[in-house]
């Protein structure tokens, strides 16, 4: 692996950061000073030191995305950009969006490449919660409510009723735990209303950095992965 690319992963900083890093002779592979970002390392082997302390690299990734709308949560895509191409960093070749939100739906995504807790997070025997911020075309009624916080029936789906918190004539906080296809436009459309702006602020136990505007990241903080049940 590239000692840049490395350097990055390990959270040392942006890649333009940690070229400067090496430029600055702040660097050691094995004691010894590198001037070359692009030197080849063995991540099992060498030892790397940023300002004489040991750069441990981490095998696990975790960042939390506020995504922007207008990106698709995939990996790759012929036609759109992706939640990935928010980044300005190289990620590392198996990262990807745990779960997804729609191309017009903004808020929080998990990116990583753990797939053992990507399958914890998503399987419906685990009842992890998905909060989103909901924006209605009309007036959430009490009866609009009632029918959210009952199971729903369609033709072709049945959605498992969700957990509504009015914040707003319009506007309601709902919590699911299945993250069907379109199920919270589709939910408001069965009562009687539309949405018209959707955003996730919670996943599980990890909650939307509001500081973070649209398209913009950070990585998960160590208390942060913990809770979630990441591996440090």
């Amino acid at each position: 692996m590239r000692l840049d690319k490395y350097l990055v992963h390990a959270n040392i900083g942006t890649r333009k950061e940690v070229k400067e890093l090496i430029r600055k002779s702040r660097i050691k592979v094995n004691g010894v000073i590198v001037k070359k970002d692009d030197l080849k390392i063995d991540e099992k082997q060498d030892t790397v030191l940023f300002d004489d302390e040991e750069v441990i690299y981490q095998k696990y990734v975790y960042y939390m995305l506020n995504k922007p709308q207008g990106v698709v949560s995939a990996t790759t895509d012929r036609k759109d950009k992706t939640v990935l191409e928010c980044f300005d960093i190289p990620l590392k070749d198996d990262v990807f969006p745990v779960g997804r939100l729609d191309k017009d739906t903004e808020g929080l995504l998990l990116i990583s490449n753990d797939g053992a807790l990507a399958h914890r997070l998503l399987s419906l025997k685990y009842h992890v919660d998905k909060k989103y911020y909901v924006k209605c075309e009309k007036e959430v009624t009490t009866e609009m409510i009632a029918s959210l916080e009952d199971v729903i029936k369609l033709k072709d789906e049945t959605y498992q009723p969700g957990k509504v918190e009015r914040i707003g004539v319009d506007e309601i906080y709902l919590t699911i735990q299945e993250g069907k296809f379109h199920q919270v436009k589709r939910m408001l459309h069965y009562v009687g209303n539309e949405v018209t702006y959707l955003k996730r602020v919670q996943f599980g136990s990890l909650k939307l950095d509001e500081k973070l505007r649209p398209g913009e990241w950070r990585s998960l903080t160590k208390e942060e992965i913990v809770e979630l049940g990441g591996q440090l």
